[in-house]
């Protein structure tokens, strides 16, 4: 109970922080009259509509309004369209679960065997192939890989859509992009943490027992090694949802990330500060489930924080 209640704790004060960053970050990046009204409108309009936002109280009024109003349940209205910003943000939601979760789907199908492969073959012509793409994979950029997919398959091959959403051929290039980097990830975790697990003792005797090499691994080795390519996987949800923002614009994917893409170029405060918010919430709350459970899975980790 220790344990759970000291990573909630974290998991608080991690929140309460990008709460306040993102705040101060917001209220620093410009006044949102000038995108709301027209470039001529008099400095009087603009006066009375900062009122009406509130923007024009105490920088520390304007924060304990904000946490009360998170205290409530209650997360602003959007500068722009009136609507309540968790309404529209849960819109657009399920259109990047769409595109994070078959990302995570393919990067654990995909990244664990390559890892094994890789690890089962130590420094050889095949680990270092292996290696080097995954290295490429977390090396390019997202827009760098959407890019380039909509060039070759799109474009020049005329093989899948380029952006847009609809049939499945649509989700191929986007979940693709989003994915590379977490099988790229998965895959050298896997590969490293079983290349531990394959050179203690008790791999070695229930070798040298003649037990074939496939069962020596996926019965003795991999279950092992597994617990820090777990803690990775529940990671990679807070990052695929972070990172479809970038996906969704290359691609034109109608998600919650474009949203939070026009909200920064409006200047729209609530709608921001809640998508910010809902990201980093998503991402603690992978952290915590994932402390736990290794935690449930390995005492000693539990011994370790106490």
């Amino acid at each position: 109970m220790t344990f759970v209640l000291q990573r909630s704790i974290r998991a608080a004060l991690t929140l309460w922080i990008v709460v306040t960053v993102v705040f101060t970050a917001t209220r620093m990046s410009g006044d949102p009259t000038y995108h709301i009204l027209p470039p001529n409108t008099p400095e009087v309009k603009r006066e009375v509509l900062r009122h009406q936002l509130g923007l024009d109280r105490p920088l520390v009024t304007q924060y304990v309004d904000y946490l009360s109003g998170l205290a409530d349940g209650d997360f602003g209205h959007s500068f722009f369209s009136g609507r309540m910003v968790t309404e529209m943000y849960l819109e657009r939601l399920p259109a990047t679960l769409s595109l994070a979760l078959p990302s995570l789907l393919l990067a654990i199908l995909i990244g664990l065997p390559i890892g094994t492969i890789a690890a089962v073959k130590p420094n050889s012509p095949v680990d270092r192939g292996l290696m080097a793409l995954t290295f490429v994979g977390q090396a390019v950029p997202n827009f760098v890989l959407g890019i380039v997919f909509i060039l070759l398959f799109s474009l020049t091959l005329r093989l899948l859509p380029s952006g847009g959403t609809g049939s499945w051929p649509h989700y191929i290039l986007p979940v693709l992009t989003l994915g590379i980097a977490s099988i790229a990830s998965i895959s050298r975790l896997t590969r490293s943490s079983l290349l531990d697990v394959l050179g203690q003792d008790y791999i070695r005797f229930v070798r040298a027992k003649g037990l074939p090499p496939s069962k020596v691994i996926i019965k003795h080795a991999l279950r092992n090694a597994l617990l820090p390519v777990l803690t990775v996987i529940g990671l990679q949800v807070g990052t695929l949802i972070g990172g479809a923002v970038v996906v969704e614009v290359v691609f034109a994917w109608p998600g919650a990330g474009r949203l939070l893409v026009a909200a920064v170029m409006q200047r729209d405060f609530p709608m921001l500060q809640f998508g910010v918010l809902a990201v980093a919430a998503t991402v603690i709350i992978a952290n915590v489930f994932v402390d736990v459970g290794c935690g449930l899975l390995d005492p000693r980790i539990q011994a370790r924080a106490s």
